[in-house]
C-alpha cells in the first residue's frame, strides 16, 4: 500500500495488517537479532526463513555498519568492523571456520548477500557459508561436482530472475570447456554449455572470478605477466550465449591485474599494472565500450608486495585499496556520491572477504 502525501506514518501503520507490521519491523533488524527472534514462536521462525523475508532483509541490510571484513590466518578467522572515518579496521572477533577440523587452507572465492563461496584446499570442495548465522553447506556430491581446482577452474556466484542463488563452475579441460551450475533452490548441479573460444583453454591465460551485472556474468581473461592478449567475455545467464568484449586500452607495463564490480547496475573495472610503482585506472562499460573514469597518480611503493584489491567504497565517492599488510589506502575519485556500499569478490588473494551481515542461508 503506497504512503500517500495526505496520509501520516501512523495512519499508514494502522492501515496495515499485524503480520505486515511485523514484517516491516523485522526486515529492518540486524541479522544477528533476526536469528534470536526465530525462537520466539513457530510463526516467526517460519516467517524469518521465507525467501520474501530473506530478499527484503538483504536489500535493507546494505548499510555501512552491516559491512564486515573477514580475515583468515592459519585457519583462524576474525571478523572486523570497518571504521570509515579513519579507514581502519576495528578489533576483531574470532569465529570458527566450520568445515573440517584438520584442514590446512581455506580461500573465499566469491560472495553475494552475506553468503561466501569457500574453497577447502585439502579436499578441493566448494561450500556456501554464512559467517553471520554460522550455517554452511557443501556443494560437492558423489558425481564429483563441486570439486574445484584453481589452476583449471573459475567460479561465478550470481542470482537469477527467480532470486535463486547459483554457483557456476567453469573447468578448462584439455580440449573443451566444461561448465556446471549449482542451484540453491534445487540443491543440485546441472551441466550447461559454455561456448567460449577454445584458445582460452590454454594455461597461459588467467581467468578472473565471474562478476554479475544485470543478467550477465563477466570474466577477464588476461596474460598478466607478458604483453599478451587480454579480453573480456560475457556469459548471458538467460540464453547461455558467450560474447567477447574488447579490453580497455591499457598500456601493460609489468604485472597486470583486474578487479570488476557492479555499481548501480553498471559494470566497473579497476586495472592495476606495473612492478615497484603501480598505476591504477578505473573504467566503466557503456554499450560494450570501456570509458575511463579516472587515472590517479601512480601508487608509491608500499611495504610488502602490493596486490591491489578494491574492497569497498564510501558514499562520498572515496575508494579504498587493500594491501597485503591489511592497511587501507584511500583514493579520492571526485565521483558523485553513491547511495550504497559495494564489496568485491575476494580480499588479499582469497584469504578473506568483505561481506554484509545478512540472514541468507546456504540451504533452503
Amino acid at each position: 500500500m503506497p504512503l500517500h502525501d495526505s496520509m501520516s506514518a501512523s495512519q499508514f501503520l494502522l492501515a496495515m495488517s499485524p503480520d505486515a507490521i511485523v514484517f516491516e519491523i523485522l526486515t529492518r533488524l540486524p541479522a544477528k537479532a533476526v536469528g534470536r527472534f526465530k525462537v520466539v514462536c513457530k510463526e516467526w521462525s517460519h516467517l524469518l526463513s521465507t525467501r520474501p523475508f530473506e530478499k527484503v532483509h538483504s536489500d535493507r541490510s546494505l548499510l555501512p555498519n552491516n559491512q564486515k571484513t573477514l580475515v583468515i590466518r592459519d585457519l583462524i578467522a576474525t571478523v572486523h568492523p570497518i571504521d570509515f572515518a579513519t579507514a581502519q579496521y576495528g578489533p576483531g572477533t574470532t569465529i570458527t571456520c566450520p568445515f573440517y577440523p584438520d584442514i590446512t587452507g581455506i580461500s573465499i572465492l566469491s560472495h553475494m548477500d552475506g553468503l561466501l563461496c569457500a574453497w577447502v584446499h585439502d579436499t578441493h570442495e566448494l561450500f556456501l557459508w554464512n559467517p553471520t548465522t554460522t550455517a554452511y553447506k557443501t556443494l560437492s556430491n558423489s558425481n564429483g561436482r563441486g570439486i574445484f581446482v584453481d589452476s583449471t577452474g573459475t567460479i561465478a556466484f550470481f542470482k537469477d530472475h527467480l532470486h535463486d542463488y547459483k554457483v557456476m563452475h567453469v573447468i578448462r579441460n584439455q580440449h573443451a570447456f566444461e561448465a556446471h551450475v549449482y542451484s540453491r533452490l534445487l540443491a543440485c548441479w546441472t551441466e550447461i554449455p559454455f561456448p567460449a573460444k577454445l584458445e582460452y583453454l590454454d594455461r597461459k591465460f588467467s581467468w578472473s572470478t565471474g562478476t554479475q551485472c544485470g543478467a550477465t556474468v563477466y570474466y577477464t581473461i588476461t596474460q598478466p605477466l607478458i604483453r599478451g592478449k587480454n579480453v573480456i567475455i560475457a556469459f548471458d545467464t538467460f540464453s547461455g550465449h558467450v560474447t567477447e568484449l574488447q579490453f580497455p586500452p591499457v598500456q601493460t607495463n609489468g604485472v597486470l591485474e583486474t578487479n570488476m564490480l557492479t555499481v548501480q547496475d553498471a559494470l566497473y573495472m579497476f586495472v592495476t599494472n606495473g612492478l615497484q610503482e603501480r598505476t591504477l585506472q578505473l573504467w566503466i562499460l557503456r554499450h560494450d565500450h570501456w570509458i575511463n573514469v579516472f587515472t590517479p597518480p601512480p601508487i608509491p611503493p608500499i611495504p610488502e608486495r602490493l596486490w591491489c584489491s578494491i574492497t569497498h567504497y564510501m558514499t562520498n565517492g572515496k575508494w579504498f585499496v587493500m594491501s597485503n599488510s591489511h592497511t587501507l589506502y584511500e583514493i579520492d575519485t571526485d565521483m558523485r556520491p553513491l547511495q550504497y556500499f559495494h564489496t568485491v569478490n575476494s580480499l588479499d588473494a582469497g584469504v578473506g572477504a568483505v561481506y554484509l551481515e545478512t540472514v541468507v542461508e546456504p540451504d533452503i
